[in-house]
């Protein structure tokens, strides 16, 4: 009898290892990978241009990488930017976000656990347009006008620091909130005075011009380098339970975002993603003409040197001066550069980009 009793519990204990072993073995990959991108195309088109991140959905490159292991890729593209990621991250809904410095920011702020990896771009011009018919000369000429702004994502402070620079603030005009297409729409039809936006295809229309136009000092080269003035890099940041879980699948993932903004970075590759963003419904003539004179090296840097750190830095600053967010955020631990680090080893990319201090300048 003793030696049955021991022969069954012996039995129960093989069997408890293995359905222990199944279950660290399940948990080894997830089913799937989600990944939440703060824009959508036109018309909320799951499609968007302007960064390595819309020529890696566009080119299928982590539906190659993951396709072995039966991983899932799930691209959500919320129209409602920044907030409507945030929101999709706290109800669980996502692993890895794409994100604009403020509602980056407002995330963290309010207790939303991620960790940065990787820049997704940086540098570019920034424009204030008006209607075609306007008679402002300035931002001064528009006080007491009708602005528009998309609140709660990075263009947001993007305004503020604009108006900033030119002695206003918010208080000076009327601001409504919209989206970037919706904002367009207004231009179009005359019923707002101005917004930040793109105004190539606009301007070909023959219904808005630009007011203001911001772009990086040209260097010895004749390229235009970093000006830091009212934009922000972008950030790709993971959840912290996904990224303590998979950390081996936030480095394949990490790898093919580095490879992809090399490829991106490349000027024989200028034109096809131009192409290639134009599936998100926005104008060929807008990708080409906003990076005209741009080194693609320049705009498509991941790297998380002082020159990022310190602007996110200045945002959370700007964010709580502006009451943004009621919260201090800290950010030097708030980043994770291991990934983007052994990526760029493992793919022979250390000297590839070159790390910029505070001010944009070249430190090496």
């Amino acid at each position: 009898m003793k030696k049955s009793l021991n022969a069954l519990l012996l039995a129960l204990a093989l069997a408890l290892l293995a359905l222990v072993g199944q279950v660290s073995f399940a948990q080894d990959k997830p089913a799937e990978i989600r990944l939440g991108i703060s824009m959508a195309g036109v018309g909320g088109k799951p499609k968007i241009g302007g960064s390595v991140i819309a020529n890696i959905h566009l080119r299928g490159l982590l539906e190659e990488e993951f396709a072995k292991d039966g991983i899932k890729i799930v691209w959500y593209f919320f129209p409602g930017a920044g907030p409507a990621t945030n929101e999709a991250f706290s109800n669980k809904k996502v692993d890895f976000g794409f994100h604009g410095d403020l509602p980056l920011i407002v995330g963290r702020s309010t207790g939303l656990r991620h960790k940065i990896i990787f820049s997704s771009g940086r540098g570019g011009p920034s424009y204030f347009v008006v209607p075609a018919a306007s008679q402002a000369k300035t931002l001064a000429d528009l006080k007491g006008k009708t602005l528009s702004n998309f609140k709660g994502t990075s263009l947001q402070l993007s305004l503020a620091r604009l108006l900033r620079l030119n002695g206003l603030t918010e208080k000076d005009f009327r601001i409504i909130s919209q989206d970037t297409y919706a904002a367009r729409t207004s231009l179009s039809t005359g019923d707002i005075d101005g917004t930040i936006t793109s105004p190539w295809a606009l301007e070909s229309r023959g219904v808005a011009k630009r007011l203001i136009e911001i772009r990086g000092d040209k260097g010895a080269d004749g390229k235009y380098g970093i000006k830091p003035t009212i934009d922000s890099p972008g950030t790709v940041w993971v959840g912290e339970e996904f990224e303590q879980k998979y950390p081996h699948i936030v480095q394949r993932l990490v790898n093919v975002f580095i490879k992809a903004a090399a490829w991106s970075s490349e000027e024989e590759n200028r034109e096809t993603q131009f192409k290639l963003w134009a599936q998100s419904g926005n104008a060929y003539i807008d990708y080409k003409n906003d990076w005209e004179g741009y080194d693609l090296k320049l705009r498509h840097d991941p790297l998380l040197d002082e020159y990022y750190i310190a602007r996110i830095k200045q945002a959370v600053a700007e964010a709580l001066e502006f009451g943004l967010i009621r919260n201090d955020v800290s950010v030097d631990d708030w980043l994770e550069p291991k990934y983007l680090n052994n990526a760029l080893k493992e793919l022979g990319l250390e000297n590839y980009w070159t790390p910029l201090d505070k001010d944009g300048k070249p430190v090496r």
